[in-house]
């Protein structure tokens, strides 16, 4: 299964998630569940290539436990950031998801489904705070985004709707940044010419990641 499916898995649990505690302090939101369940299996675009992915980094494996029905748990909100837990097949994976403070496109006002960036823990693949982000279109093969914070700006590797960043040596460096900044911003490019920029509050980043590097020590 690809990355790509494992980040819409992961944001269509997530939202059926808050559809069930918005359910409990107000009403239920059969709608949201409907259209989170639906977008769970749309195509999935082609996996990273192995060359530039990291070691014992693809998820295929939490993909499809997420797929079938290991819905992750909120264990915190944090600012903008929510703090997720899950234990597909027994391993835990843990991840911080935040929605986009604001975007835009150029030309304006172009359609495009929701954006989410997601950094995330799988200890059972020595994996430790990926970032990532599902852009909500098709990127323009062969192309690069940007992810501007802290001053810095980092490159992106592309492929389908999401991105990752291209020298994994600097990721370390990228999730500091992250950290102690206010916001970050991803631009980026789509199929069809598309130029958009996604600005994402980082208010409670630090917190979150600070309560799952707890959670995903047990």
């Amino acid at each position: 299964m690809s990355v790509r499916r494992f980040l819409t898995a992961l944001v269509a649990s997530c939202v059926v998630c808050g559809a069930a505690s918005l359910a409990q302090a107000q009403t239920a939101a059969p709608k949201a569940a409907k259209d989170a369940a639906k977008d769970a299996v749309k195509p999935a675009a082609a996996a990273k290539p192995a060359a530039v992915a990291k070691p014992a980094a693809r998820p295929e494996s939490a993909a499809a436990a997420v797929a079938g029905g290991a819905e992750p748990t909120l264990i915190g909100q944090f600012g903008t950031w929510g703090a997720y837990t899950a234990t597909p097949n027994g391993k835990k994976v843990c991840f911080a998801l935040a929605k986009p403070s604001s975007s835009k496109t150029n030309p304006p006002n172009r359609p495009r489904d929701p954006a989410y960036a997601f950094v995330s823990t799988r200890p059972a693949e020595k994996v430790t705070n990926e970032v990532s982000v599902m852009i909500g279109y098709a990127l323009k093969p062969g192309s690069e985004s940007t992810l501007e914070v802290g001053g810095a700006s980092f490159a992106m590797y592309t492929q389908g709707d999401g991105l990752w960043i291209k020298n994994a040596a600097e990721e370390e460096r990228l999730v500091e940044a992250m950290r102690k900044s206010a916001d970050a911003v991803i631009k980026g490019v789509s199929a069809k010419g598309t130029e958009t920029t996604d600005t994402f509050s980082l208010k409670g980043l630090a917190q979150a990641l600070d309560r799952l590097a707890q959670d995903c020590r047990r």
